[in-house]
């Protein structure tokens, strides 16, 4: 006896007899723009980087823009004004940038091989490049490529100072999304990093650094 769930079904088959199969892991083409792409130049997108400046500091992160050039100087005197003196580099970080570092006299602390979460908690701060930066939530996605390292090298230390250029900010989710689909598919993890690590207790007592770092740096290169 065919019963309603029987119809239902043969409903439905029969409402999809000329839909082509499509595996299901395979993403709908996107034929549209997302608003604010542009080319990563002009007036609008500096209105973007700025609101990621903006959104970045609302969360208690502290952000400074400079020219690509100032960057090295810039992260140094960061990490020393911070009381950072040894300091966790991903081997793929740029040069001019450990280099600075060690010329500003801090000890840096390589991850090969991979260090203990006993050494990396003896480290006072960790320097990283990062993917994308998203302006409308203040966010900074790390994909874990050779210059921002392994998870762990970014979440354990209690002070984090990330490097960003320009273009990678983006305005919102969506566009964040489509920028990370090569990252995705090459199955690198992706961590989200909106401000410093911070909970709330059951009394509404806020904690930072409980997660993840107590310190958050972002220096975006213009």
């Amino acid at each position: 006896m065919k019963t309603a769930r029987d119809a239902i079904l043969t409903a439905i088959q029969a409402a999809l007899i000329d839909v082509p199969h499509r595996p299901p892991e395979v993403d709908t083409p996107v034929t549209w723009a997302y608003a604010g792409s542009g080319n990563g130049q002009g007036a609008a997108h500096d209105a973007v980087v700025g609101l990621f400046a903006e959104r970045c500091a609302d969360y208690g992160a502290v952000v400074t823009r400079v020219g690509g050039a100032d960057v090295p100087g810039e992260a140094a005197r960061l990490v020393l004004d911070h009381g950072v003196r040894r300091v966790a580099c991903p081997a793929g970080l740029d040069a001019p940038v450990t280099r600075a570092l060690q010329a500003a006299g801090l000890e840096l602390v390589a991850d090969t091989p991979p260090l203990s979460a006993e050494q990396l908690d003896g480290v006072d701060g960790v320097v990283t490049a990062c993917r994308v930066g998203v302006a409308e939530t203040g966010t900074l996605v790390l994909d874990h490529a050779p210059d921002q390292g392994r998870r762990a090298l970014s979440l354990v230390p209690d002070l984090h100072l990330c490097l960003i250029r320009a273009d990678q900010i983006v305005l919102g989710v969506p566009e964040a999304v489509a920028r990370l689909r090569p990252s995705v598919l090459a199955g690198r993890p992706l961590t989200w990093v909106s401000g410093p690590s911070a909970t709330v207790d059951i009394e509404l007592t806020r904690v930072e650094g409980v997660h993840g770092p107590r310190m958050l740096l972002v220096v975006v290169a213009e």
